[in-house]
C-alpha cells in the first residue's frame, strides 16, 4: 500500500467534507452532490490501497514448510 495513496484517498474525503459543508451552508446542491462524489471516490480509493496492500502481502507470504514455496 502506498502512502500516495492512502494521501490522494484522505484529501478526496476532506475536500468532500469541505465542498459538502459549503454546498450546505449556500444551498448549492450541486456543490453538496460533488463534496458526496468526491468522498465517494476517496473511500474507493482507499479500498483498492487497502486491496493493493493485502495482495502484495500475500505475493510476498513464504510457505515455511517442507518445500518453501510461497504460500
Amino acid at each position: 500500500m502506498g502512502v500516495d495513496d492512502k494521501f490522494e484517498a484522505a484529501k478526496d474525503k476532506v475536500k468532500g467534507k469541505v465542498n459538502e459543508a459549503v454546498g450546505k451552508a449556500t444551498d448549492d446542491r450541486s456543490r453538496e452532490a460533488k463534496g458526496h462524489a468526491q468522498q465517494a471516490e476517496g473511500e474507493i480509493k482507499d479500498k483498492v490501497a487497502d486491496a493493493k496492500a493485502h495482495l502484495k502481502d500475500d505475493a510476498n507470504r513464504v510457505d515455511d514448510t517442507e518445500g518453501g514455496g510461497r504460500v
